[in-house]
């Protein structure tokens, strides 16, 4: 018996000490130095180096200046902790009356033209930090009032934060809302409230 059990334990031992701790420790070496903004979290930060969001996680953002992302579900939205979608059905009250504030809001500063889908529901995640190049131009006039400059400025830089489908074909064209803000930012600085 003892001949049979010695066999199991080395193996046990052998491979918990090569797949729970060698192989995790290189893939993540790895991971670091080929990827090392992606392995840190996709971290943004400002002109003073300090960490303002990450690429891939939304913030809620209701300035006029500047452009505001998708609706989310999670906790307190965009709370990465509570991560989630409502699960909400078509029927449910709380839901429909959500949206039709949520189009309530956009026509207060858009009061023509259709409204994208990703303007009034939610993603999965409720974290989801993209927007429809459609929602974005709804907001171009309202962004631009505040900010004091041409809608055409404000166009140029949401084109030049757009991200083409994957491979070309893969996925939908999206702009990334705090790469477009930060880009307002930087180009275009609002100014101080009198």
């Amino acid at each position: 018996m003892l001949n049979q059990a010695r066999p199991a334990i080395v193996s046990m031992l052998l491979f918990s000490a090569l797949l729970g701790g060698a192989y995790p420790a290189i893939v993540t070496a790895a991971g670091g130095a080929l990827f090392p903004a992606q392995a840190e979290g996709s971290f943004v930060r400002n002109a003073e180096g300090v960490v303002v969001g990450s690429r891939l996680i939304g913030q809620a953002t209701t300035s006029p200046g500047y452009l505001w992302p998708r609706p989310s579900a999670a906790g307190d939205g965009y709370n990465a902790a509570g991560s989630s979608g409502s699960n909400f059905g078509p029927l449910n009250s709380a839901l429909i009356e959500r949206v039709a504030a949520d189009a309530a809001a956009i026509r207060a500063y858009a009061p023509e033209g259709a409204i994208p889908p990703d303007a009034v529901t939610t993603s999965a995640s409720g974290l989801d930090p993209h927007i429809s190049p459609q929602f974005a131009a709804l907001q171009v006039d309202r962004i631009a009032q505040a900010r004091g400059i041409k809608a055409s400025d404000v166009a140029a830089t949401i084109a030049a934060n757009t991200e083409a489908p994957l491979l070309g074909f893969i996925g939908q064209a999206r702009v990334n809302v705090l790469m477009t803000n930060l880009a307002l930012d930087s180009a275009y600085p609002l100014k101080p409230a009198e």
